[in-house]
């Protein structure tokens, strides 16, 4: 019985690192075997072949668990967002490149002085759930603000800042940790939890290392590193400012000023 559930186990492990090329390479194959089973009357092989189907869509099921979770998070919050965006007011765009600006220059200087910060910026995706996980705020965004909540031992400084609309809605919120088994080990708790963050939403996530100062950006589950103030700006106008139609029907991005920090790898 023991030997029996081990070997369960080495499958069910072995299944989680099969790609989906894999997976379906697999389907295809038992398909296959179930057409020629009931063509040539071999009851016996197609009674094993359908209950090896019917156990192998529970053990998908059990094992992709997390994928489908983020999949069903994913497309009900954008359903969400969707209804909602009928029941507010568009955002301002000076409010957004407000925020983008002040944000800048706190993370320049937060950045000088390895002060850790994470901010997340809503986009498409609702992140009601996120914000009530933190304490409430509706407060324009300033650096002095930033850089007060995001103070060593402050009482606001651990979490997470959410930015709705180009104003700060909630700070010291929760987020869901990155459940990638192929994260570099010298990633931190910021690092990660923008990264679960970024997996299950459209938020732009801007991180600052407390232990290095490095300014970093997670977009659609990618991490980047190492950015000059200039470059964060850069991105977050790219990302979250509204995209302009041009006379030629090209779209273009609207030509905002870039904060000018120091220089840094991009």
């Amino acid at each position: 019985m023991t030997s029996f559930l081990q070997y369960c186990v080495n499958t069910l492990g072995y299944l989680r690192l099969m790609t989906v090329s894999d997976l379906i390479d697999i389907a295809i194959l038992i398909i296959v075997a179930m057409w020629i089973s009931y063509q040539f009357n071999l009851n016996a092989i197609s009674f094993i072949l359908n209950k090896a189907v019917e156990l192998g869509l529970l053990a998908l099921v059990v094992i992709f668990q997390p994928e489908i979770r983020r999949f069903l998070e994913r497309i009900g919050s954008n359903n969400v967002s969707r209804i909602s965006r009928f029941f507010r007011n568009e955002t301002p765009v000076s409010d957004v490149e407000e925020a983008i600006q002040e944000t800048v220059e706190a993370y320049g200087e937060m950045s000088k002085n390895r002060v850790g910060a994470l901010m997340v910026f809503e986009r498409e995706t609702n992140l009601s759930n996120i914000i009530s996980s933190g304490t409430p705020f509706q407060s324009t965004v300033t650096s002095e603000l930033l850089k007060n909540i995001f103070y060593p031992n402050a009482p606001l400084h651990d979490g997470a800042v959410v930015v709705r609309q180009g104003k700060i809605a909630a700070a010291a919120c929760m987020l869901p940790m990155s459940e990638s088994m192929n994260l570099s080990k010298d990633l931190g708790m910021r690092h990660r939890a923008g990264l679960g963050m970024s997996e299950r939403s459209d938020a732009v996530v801007a991180i600052v290392s407390e232990e290095t100062g490095a300014i970093s950006v997670v977009v659609n589950g990618n991490l980047r590193r190492h950015l000059s103030p200039e470059t964060l700006g850069r991105i977050l106008r790219n990302e979250l400012l509204p995209r302009e139609e041009s006379a030629s029907g090209k779209r273009r991005r609207p030509s905002l000023p870039f904060w000018k920090g120091r220089g840094g790898e991009s």
